[in-house]
């Protein structure tokens, strides 16, 4: 017996095999955990591209309509595939500040979120964005990601992106119905 306990204890055979059976585990979870969270990157990195493209196509504009704002939002639903979009929420506001610097809202419209009172004071404009008298587009996405395999990434993440725009054709982009 003692003879078989030494050539089993010499014999190196399956070394790599117990180390492939130690390691694996980790580098599959490491593997799947890298590619989960690559795809909430590239989500993030879409509802971002989905509201910087909304705020500059209404900037493009001198007028716009309803039905202009609506394909503008299929648009983004357009950016954000192969991504579900039905936790994606838009809104697009016209601001322009009066005579003492307050941005107040000229128009908002929305999908998902409310849209901002027409009048309303618009808190949380980082100052130099809007000086009396000036106008300035505010688009608005947040998008919650889920991921399908809740591996790395359990519950859904929200994004939340702003952009400012000021109008290129005109001083402000007038709403019509």
């Amino acid at each position: 017996m003692t003879g078989f306990l030494r050539r089993l204890g010499r014999d190196r055979r399956g070394v790599s095999a117990v180390e492939f059976a130690l390691i694996a585990p980790v580098m599959i979870a490491f593997y799947f955990g890298m590619a989960e969270i690559t795809q909430a990157l590239l989500a993030e990195r879409r509802a971002g591209h989905a509201a910087s493209a909304i705020g500059d196509l209404v900037a493009q504009s001198s007028t716009i309509s309803n039905s202009d704002i609506g394909d503008i939002f299929m648009i983004a639903q357009t950016i954000m595939k192969p991504y579900p979009t039905t936790s994606l929420q838009m809104r697009i506001t016209s601001i322009t500040a009066n005579s003492s610097g307050t941005p107040k809202v000229d128009w908002s419209n929305a999908s998902g979120l409310s849209p901002l009172t027409t009048g309303a004071t618009v808190a949380g404009v980082p100052a130099g964005v809007v000086s009396a008298g000036q106008s300035v587009i505010m688009s608005e996405v947040n998008y919650s990601y889920d991921s399908p395999v809740d591996f790395m990434v359990p519950n859904a993440v929200k994004f939340t992106r702003k952009f400012y725009l000021r109008p290129r054709k005109s001083d402000s982009v007038v709403k019509v119905n």
